[in-house]
């Protein structure tokens, strides 16, 4: 059956155009009920993916229920949908039906919600159907005249629970099932019940579930954001609707853009302005009537305050002590602290936020802080993330949640209520365990863990696996080659291989191999999709969390020694000068004869006896580097220092037993300089070949004010440091030896690396500026990490197109879709590092926490109004000093920002003294447990 709906609309162009949308109805769409002999075997529904999902249960077997003891399936409306989605996902709610009006509307709604549905539909122990109740000729309808769509949906929703309760009762069956409509919207509940359907909130229904009273914690507060809860002054500004925040926008009068909260002081924010206007792109929010309610990445609408109003960045360090929710005049006097002693140049522009565009809330994990008052139900929550504000929540497990680290979401935030409503999700476990703070660790930087979905697997190849001729086609076999590779110890996932080689004319044949995962991951399949979200492999100090399954990172796709495999190989013939006079590029398949560690190569170098194939390969590579290394550095590339750590553990309890800064050989380099010309060579070929849509990756120049502080630092040295270019920067970092202080010259590239801008992947026909600075190098990609990467996966899509190894499809030529996914990829790769780093304070305060005090040589790295912060090279460790203490004598301190330097009582401190101070780990804050250091010479 065929129903059409006709209405006119105006083009773009400004012509009235007549549209005619058909919809088809059918009597053949199943209920899903296993019972159910009336109805064909149930068929996936479009577009819901739960093909393989059974369906309901023939008797419904979910929680014993006190309003109604019987068989029942739940039918929850969209908002409860929306908000109550923790509660649904919960084991113990089974036998849901997922109408199609419902998934809609939640698709357009909330995406993470959206995807987290269709995960429980497809999960086959819950028993969600979703029903295409828009496509069934009994339960789809019109929508009337004059009624909104939303009320259309509730009546939908509501004939839908009708015809089920009329079918269900045709099953014949001693016990009938009965269908409940979840809803929390009162009116219509009311309608649902003048309508002889059984309807309850989700509280009356949790509530019921007698057996299992832990549900009732998970229950979202329903009250919408600007209602207020029970009693209570109003403390915040009303929120203006979205209508009028997005007229506002367009005239002018409130700007639009990211809210990003103070770590360090709660009462103040930034809001980054959407948009290319360079006027006013910071805007500061002050004090709690101004933050009104905004959470860390929220899309917020701010008002621009009057110049008169306007104020400085806050030096002050502020955090929320947690004191009485109601002592609002405490706030007020903290407010007034941020507004004393400021300079007019600092002054910013200052606004306030006045709506919430998009709320950006995920759940947060942190630990509870257990109300004083005896029997009390509400708590308060207190993040790990000290961007986010402690969060309200009701909770009878309070004794059982003590000391533990658990995951919260926010519900609301009503006006009159200081801290924002929530409600618990999970335990993840004991604070401290190292388990449970690698799970917190991953949560807390979004980093997708979770174990690959059987989805995923099925795309897989099939073991045991080998290399057909279907493989063969379009394929050089370099199998005779004497390739190897050289990569760190442990290493399984071994991306790239190596090979230099005279040729007959006297030349050099230098190839790299990378490991061929496009071979293995196709465009668009589970496999695909879960890499691309995933975007890079992550590596914490002990465990790796990959981004592709382990049988293709560690064993089909890793360039292992005396097994074939599928690599894409870029091969350059070189003269001795490390010239390279052609450059080509095939796929290819190749055996590697060795895979050694850099310090095996290394060995193999320098020995005197050892003359095989691969070691001769392994000296004239190391030769053409080190002359390529000379090219570069003089192009004016630069080369930075970090100080990087590296943990040795104790084979049984995995904890941290010693420390080391990493050792860089000459084959770290060696493997580095090839790296980077065959980067730049794909690089060059795929922008070529396509000019619109290459994946590149840039790294921006620094705006000349991030060099000031190494500038100065260098002046009071007595060295100049010149930042007009890069080659210049490089320069003078190699002339700003000191004789007495051999170690200056790391400690200036340690600070010249803090100036640098982040390197980012973009789209070529989104984007003009293609210069990688750090390397000195007009264009630039990543090629050379397909298994840890996903940038480099598309990258060799690419390329295997310019070289008509592999087909084309259309998103690879989308620039729009193209520049979306970089996005993603950026975003990946900075929470990777961030976990990294997170990882490594982990293991050091594990490694301190056995040691007591522990006394070192350290140098200052930068001053500041109240401390100072430090380098210790030996643990790679950076930590502040600071001199303004709780409960302590603030000594006399004096700042000096222009030759860097702090005064405490007589002794001044300079950037790049030396310095001892005492290292102990400071655990009086379980959740934030910081490594503390107290200076100790010079005695101040």
């Amino acid at each position: 059956m065929l129903t059409s709906r006709t209405f006119v609309k105006r083009t773009r162009a400004g012509a009235v155009v007549k549209v005619v949308r058909e919809h088809y109805l059918r009597d053949d769409i199943a209920c899903g009920a296993a019972a159910c002999r009336l109805c064909p075997p149930a068929a996936p529904a479009p577009g819901t993916g739960n093909g393989s999902a059974p369906g309901l249960e023939a008797r419904p077997s979910g929680p014993a229920s006190s309003l109604c003891p019987g068989p029942h399936f739940l039918l929850p409306d969209t908002n409860l949908l929306l908000h109550q989605i923790d509660i649904l996902e919960d084991p113990v709610i089974k036998n849901v039906i997922v109408l199609q009006t419902v998934l809609q509307e939640v698709r357009h709604r909330s995406a993470p919600v959206y995807k987290r549905i269709r995960d429980v539909i497809q999960n086959p122990e819950k028993h969600f159907y979703s029903f295409t109740n828009e496509h069934h000729r009994e339960t789809y309808i019109e929508q009337k005249r004059g009624e909104t769509s939303s009320d259309r949906n509730d009546r939908a929703i509501r004939v839908a629970v009708k015809w089920y309760s009329e079918h269900l009762k045709k099953i014949e069956d001693e016990e009938k099932i009965q269908v409940i409509l979840l809803t929390n919207d009162r009116t219509n509940k009311e309608k649902a019940l003048e309508e002889g359907i059984t309807a309850y909130t989700c509280e009356e229904y949790i509530k019921s579930l007698t057996a299992n009273p832990e549900l009732v914690d998970r229950l979202a507060c329903v009250s919408d954001e600007g209602k207020e809860i029970e009693g209570g002054k109003i403390i915040f500004p009303e929120h203006i609707p979205l209508s009028k925040l997005q007229q506002g926008i367009k005239s002018g009068i409130y700007l639009q853009g990211t809210y990003r909260a103070n770590r360090e002081n709660y009462l103040e924010a930034t809001v980054w302005v959407h948009g290319d206007a360079e006027e006013n792109k910071e805007i500061i929010v002050q004090g709690l009537k101004h933050l009104n309610r905004a959470i860390h990445e929220d899309v917020v609408a701010v008002e621009l305050l009057a110049k008169d109003e306007w104020v400085a960045p806050s030096s002050v360090v502020l955090q929320d002590d947690g004191q009485n929710e109601e002592d609002i005049e405490n706030e007020e006097e903290k407010e007034n602290i941020l507004k004393t002693s400021i300079n007019k140049d600092m002054l910013r522009p200052t606004g306030r936020v006045v709506g919430i565009i998009k709320r950006n809330w995920r759940p947060y994990c942190g630990m509870l802080s257990k109300s004083q008052i005896k029997e009390a139900r509400r708590h308060l929550f207190t993040p790990a993330d000290r961007r986010i504000p402690r969060i309200r929540i009701e909770t009878r497990q309070a004794d059982t949640l003590e000391g533990q680290r658990i995951i919260v979401a926010i519900d609301g935030w009503p006006r009159n209520s200081r801290y924002p409503n929530g409600h618990f999700v999970k335990n993840l476990g004991s604070a401290g365990d190292k388990e449970t703070e690698t799970e917190v660790l991953l949560l807390e930087h979004d980093v997708p863990h979770q174990a690959f979905s059987q989805a995923v697997l099925s795309f897989l190849p099939k073991m045991p696996w080998s290399i057909t001729e279907e493989d063969m086609k379009h394929r050089e076999d370099l199998r005779h080659l004497h390739v190897c590779s050289v990569d760190p110890p442990g290493c399984t996932d071994i991306d790239d291989a190596l090979h230099c080689r005279e040729i007959g004319n006297g030349n050099l044949e230098v190839g790299v191999h990378i490991a061929d995962v496009s071979h293995f991951i196709r465009p668009g399949n589970a496999l695909d999709e879960e890499s691309v979200k995933r975007g890079t492999t992550v590596y914490l100090c002990e465990k790796r969390i990959d981004m592709v399954p382990e049988l293709l990172s560690s064993n089909l796709c890793s360039l292992r020694s005396n097994v074939d495999r599928l690599a894409f190989s870029c091969i350059w013939e070189m003269n001795h000068k490390a010239e390279i006079l052609k450059t080509r590029f095939t796929k290819s398949i190749i055996n590697s004869k060795a895979s050694l560690t850099y310090a095996e190569a290394q060995m193999r170098i320098d020995s005197a006896t050892m003359n095989d194939d691969i070691t001769t390969s392994l000296r004239g590579l190391n030769k053409l580097a080190k002359i390529l290394k000379k090219k570069r550095i003089d192009n004016g590339a630069l080369t930075l220092a970090s100080p990087e750590v590296r943990f040795h553990m104790d084979s049984e309890t995995h904890d941290p037993i010693d420390l080391q800064t990493k050792e860089l050989k000459e084959t770290n380099s060696m493997v580095e300089e090839f790296m980077l010309l065959a980067n730049i060579s794909v690089a060059q070929k795929i922008y070529d070949e396509f000019p619109e849509f290459a994946l590149l990756r840039k790294h921006p120049a620094p705006p000349p004010s991030n060099y000031d502080i190494l500038v100065k630092a260098a002046k009071s040295k007595n060295l100049e440091i010149r930042t007009d270019s890069a080659k210049a920067l490089a320069e003078s970092l190699d002339k700003a030896e000191s004789p007495t202080f051999p170690y200056l010259n790391t400690l200036l590239r340690i600070l010249t690396t803090r100036c640098m801008m982040q390197a980012v992947y973009f789209c070529s026909g989104m984007d003009n500026d293609f210069h990688h600075y750090g390397l000195a190098s007009p264009i630039y990609t990543h090629f050379t990490s397909p298994i840890r990467r996903y940038a480099d996966i598309i990258v060799h899509r690419l390329l295997a197109v310019a070289i008509g190894a592999d087909s084309t499809y259309p998103e690879l030529t989308d620039k729009h879709k193209l520049a979306e996914m970089c996005k993603n990829l950026n975003y990946r790769h900075k929470m990777a590092q961030y976990a990294q780093r997170a990882s490594v304070a982990f293991h050091t305060q594990l490694f301190f926490k056995t040691k007591g005090v522990v006394n070192e040589d350290a140098y200052i790295l930068f001053v500041r109004k109240n401390a100072i912060v430090v380098l210790i090279p030996k643990y790679g460790l950076e930590g502040t000093v600071f001199f303004e203490e709780k409960d302590k004598p603030t000594p006399k301190l004096e700042y000096n920002s222009e030759v860097p330097s702090l005064t405490v009582e007589d002794t001044t401190l300079h950037v790049f003294d030396k310095v001892k101070v005492n290292i102990m780990l400071d655990d009086s804050n379980i959740q934030h447990q910081k490594m503390r250091m107290v200076l100790v010479e010079p005695k101040v």
